[in-house]
């Protein structure tokens, strides 16, 4: 596996480049330090096979136009992306193979499949996502509350997603609260609250470190290793 690692300054690249180690061929970073390129075409030709990036939403279409144009997998970290660049993505996966996860974390995968379990044996609760992160996250609310609730949607097809609550009105039956906190140096917490008349159920995963992020999005590159194109993602990860 020879890796282009976009997003090679910032604070997950640096944690994804020492554990990918001498597979990194290539790094791009928009701030140009360490004498990194700033764009893909300052990089040039590299005999890589697969992208990984971690950059900003915003660099979807110089990473897909250069997957493209070198035939490279490409392993999406990046959240907050606007629906024209998710539809870049998916346009992508037309002829690459493409992983594409709001969350690289096993455990989100697995609170994953426990929420839409959960909604699915409760058809009548209310269910609430709160998810916090630390005070300089920039997208609200994260990508991996997005992956909750459409996770949860799987099995309520009905569902609404209400970002934030403000002013008068009654909850809606078929509405999904996320609330988002920022605060602190917190890596990120996600719970799923799923309320009856009767009982609470609460799920619950907490990020101790980047690191996990770091180690699922190593997890997904060799998992993609030789796929044939398509769109991918952490459910097909777990099997």
């Amino acid at each position: 596996m020879k890796v282009i690692l976009c997003g090679a300054n910032g604070a997950m690249g640096k944690l994804i480049d020492e554990l990918l180690g001498d597979k990194v061929v290539g790094r791009v970073s928009i701030d140009g330090e360490n004498n990194v390129p700033k764009t893909f075409g300052e990089l040039g030709d590299v005999d890589a096979d697969m992208i990984v990036d971690f950059s900003h939403h915003s660099a979807v279409a110089d990473v897909m136009a250069y997957a493209k144009s070198h035939n490279c997998a490409v392993v999406v970290g990046t959240t907050g992306h606007t629906a024209e660049e998710k539809e870049l993505i998916y346009q992508a996966s037309e002829t690459l193979p493409v992983f594409y996860s709001g969350n690289m974390s096993l455990g989100i995968a697995v609170l994953c499949r426990l929420a839409r379990q959960a909604a699915a044996a409760f058809p009548d609760a209310d269910i609430e996502i709160v998810e916090v992160h630390h005070n300089r996250k920039v997208d609200a609310p994260s990508g991996t509350a997005h992956m909750l609730f459409n996770a949860i949607r799987q099995v309520r097809p009905h569902a609404v997603e209400a970002c934030g609550r403000a002013g008068e009105g009654k909850r809606k039956k078929d509405e999904i609260g996320v609330a988002s906190l920022r605060m602190g140096n917190v890596v990120g917490v996600h719970e799923v609250h799923i309320c009856t008349p009767s009982q609470t159920l609460t799920l619950r995963h907490e990020a101790g470190s980047r690191t996990m992020l770091a180690e699922g999005a190593v997890d997904a590159a060799v998992f993609m290793e030789g796929k044939p194109a398509g769109l991918y993602t952490m459910e097909e990860l777990l099997g």
